[in-house]
């Protein structure tokens, strides 16, 4: 038995239907994808890291978003990441206020249904953004932090950070993560593990 075609959707469409439900959908080529509920895990990272990025934020001109501000690539990918930094002047997409498109820096919560789709497609996707400087993916299963810098030649730049004693420094922001706190309450000793 043959299944239906899904049906495609504008993105016009797209957003009304969103915007009315309490599903948060990812867009892309008239496709949408609904994105799972986040582990403990997930939840307690990005809880981590709005507590200690908020307090350096105060007073630059720039907003912190968790979880819920969507973002808007220049190919049309609207999506949900896990943390949202956007320094100067927010540029929305529409009066609504919700769909950002000038983040500066990007941080995804690694998960292993999600960690191909952050690195592969939302990535390729993200690049395209000209106002990023930063995308940090964050291993949830182990103490471990990839870091991309976009670099004068337009190309970007991988560090890899793990250890409790390691510190990221987001330079575009001027603030600084400790990995002992971003991963406080998470994975008590924890060896890194490759993501």
């Amino acid at each position: 038995m043959a299944s239906e075609p899904r049906q495609r959707l504008t993105i016009e469409e797209y957003l009304a239907f969103e915007r009315e439900t309490e599903t948060r959908l990812d867009y892309l080529n008239g496709e949408t994808f609904a994105m799972t509920g986040a582990s403990h895990e997930h939840n307690v990272i990005v809880t981590n890291a709005v507590a200690a990025l908020r307090p350096q934020l105060r007073s630059r001109g720039c907003t912190l978003y968790a979880n819920d501000m969507r973002v808007r690539t220049p190919a049309d990918l609207f999506t949900y990441p896990d943390l949202v930094v956007v320094c100067g002047e927010r540029r929305f997409d529409d009066p609504r206020r919700d769909t950002l498109l000038n983040p500066t820096v990007l941080l995804e919560v690694l998960s292993e249904s999600t960690r191909d789709y952050d690195r592969g497609t939302k990535f390729t996707h993200y690049r395209m953004i000209p106002s990023l400087v930063e995308y940090v993916l964050v291993a949830q299963d182990g103490i471990h932090v990839e870091h991309f810098v976009r670099q004068a030649s337009d190309r970007w730049l991988l560090t890899e950070i793990a250890g409790r004693e390691q510190t990221l420094e987001l330079s575009s922001i001027r603030c600084k993560l400790a990995l002992r706190d971003v991963y406080e309450d998470v994975l008590d000793g924890a060896a890194p593990q490759a993501g």
